[in-house]
Formats: structure tokens, C-alpha cells, sequence
């Protein structure tokens, strides 16, 4: 199933949309708090799709495929690696991406996105997907010159945009081994496996909750395949999650 926050109108929605189906149904209350259906349902096609949640935090995994950390000669962590984006950072399906003069080098990174669906504190590996809503695809944005002369990454990874999210939720998805594409205006620049993550789904939730509380609607980001590259004005990158679907943002200049 799939869940959606769109616009619709003068009015901003929540909903559920069934594969293949070319409705959505209105839900009251938010995905989290009284989802109940309203009875009305809108045509799929006449929505306006918004970043299918608002995040308290976005936490994000570096170096987690091993294939990514050597294009930039580096090896996998013994323990993940993690850095967080602020909840301005994300922006939906079809919102900018912003380039800002302050970068010379701005690189997309596309992403397996985990959201989270119930408070999670102490969670246990054998028990984290009881504690995931759903999937989406995700785009790790990142001010690649400023991550390299920087001591913390958030100027880097943090800035307003650098976390476009959609282009919904897919509820029903085995994250093990899904493929995670990435493409600037039609050209396959990444291509990988969830197979090939260095620390799974329940693994990085076990790690995250030892010391961090995630909240309802938090995102996790699992990391990105080999094949980064930059991003000019006028492109088009696209993050295809196998199962999920795409989330596709346009380029623009900055200021």
C-alpha cells in the first residue's frame, strides 16, 4: 500500500493508494495519529505529491556500501557512520534543487529511505521492522567540496534542499534486496543492491536507538551506492527504488 501526502486544491492531505489503482483515499488524522478514512476519494493524477513525511530528523549512514567508500578511497566503518540532515533539508517530488554559489560541486546520492512509524528507543534487531512504517526513495545532496574542506558535514549535508524524499510510502517491501537507481536526465549514474549494505535495515535501527530516540515519521537514510557525481543547472536526477517507485527533482540555480 501505498501512502501519500499531497495537495489537492487549496488543502493539504493525506492518503492511501493501492497499486495499479488511479484513486487516492482521503485519510483523516495524519499516517501516525487516527488514519481513518474519509470515504472521499480524488483522482491520483490531479494530486499535487508533497514529501510523504515531515521529519523531526533525517539520519543518515555514510560509507555504507563497500563499492562507494572505495571511489573515494576509503574502507567500510567497523561501526556505521552517521551524520544528521535537519527537517528544512527536505523537499518533496518535483521541488528544486537548489544550487547555492557558496558550492562549487554539488552531488547527487541516491538513497533506500526507512520511515520510521512508532516511537523506537532500545530496539532490538529481531524486532526493528515492527517499528518501520514504510519506504521511500531518498537523495543524499551533498556540497561535496565543502565535505572535503569542512571538519563536520553540516554546511555539507544539511543545507535547505538537500534531502528531496517521495515519492510515497510503500508499506509493503522487503529492504534486503532491492535495487537503488539513480539517473541524471536519462543516463543511469548509480545502480546497486540493498544486499550489498554493510550494515542492514535492523542493524542500523539496533545501533541508532541505543543512543537516540527516533520518533514517528523520522527518516532514515541507508546510504548510497558507488557512481556520486555532480549535478548542474538544468538537470533532471531521478531515485528509483525497486518496489517503491521514482522520485525525480529538477536543478536550478541558486542564490
Amino acid at each position: 500500500m501505498r501512502l501519500l501526502r499531497f495537495r489537492f486544491g487549496d488543502r493539504i492531505a493525506t492518503g492511501v493508494s493501492e497499486l495499479g489503482s488511479d484513486e487516492v483515499r482521503v485519510l483523516r488524522g495524519t499516517f501516525f495519529e487516527d488514519p481513518v478514512p474519509t470515504g472521499e476519494e480524488v483522482p491520483l493524477d490531479d494530486v499535487r505529491l508533497l514529501a510523504p513525511v515531515l521529519p523531526s530528523k533525517v539520519v543518515c549512514v555514510g560509507k555504507n556500501y563497500a563499492a562507494h567508500a572505495a571511489e573515494f578511497g576509503m574502507s567500510v566503518p567497523e561501526e556505521p557512520l552517521l551524520f544528521l540532515k535537519p527537517s528544512t533539508a527536505v523537499i518533496g517530488p518535483h521541488d528544486p534543487i537548489r544550487l547555492l554559489p557558496i558550492s562549487r560541486r554539488v552531488d547527487y546520492e541516491g538513497e533506500l529511505a526507512v520511515v520510521v512509524g512508532r516511537l523506537a528507543r532500545n530496539v532490538r534487531s529481531e524486532d526493528a521492522f515492527k517499528f518501520i512504517l514504510g519506504y521511500t526513495c531518498g537523495n543524499d545532496v551533498t556540497l561535496r567540496d565543502l565535505q572535503k574542506s569542512d571538519d563536520q558535514w553540516a554546511r555539507a549535508k544539511g543545507f535547505d534542499g538537500s534531502c528531496p524524499l517521495g515519492p510515497w510510502i510503500e508499506t509493503d517491501l522487503d529492504p534486503t534486496d532491492v535495487r537503488v537507481e539513480t539517473r541524471v536526465n536519462g543516463e543511469i549514474r548509480q545502480a546497486g543492491q540493498t544486499s550489498d549494505l554493510a550494515f542492514g535495515v535492523a542493524t542500523l535501527i539496533e545501533y541508532i536507538t541505543a543512543f537516540m530516540t527516533l520518533l514517528p515519521g523520522d527518516v532514515l537514510l541507508t546510504g548510497t551506492p558507488e557512481g556520486v557525481g555532480p549535478l548542474t543547472a538544468g538537470d533532471v536526477v531521478e531515485v528509483e527504488v525497486d518496489g517503491v517507485g521514482t522520485l525525480s527533482n529538477h536543478v536550478e540555480a541558486g542564490s
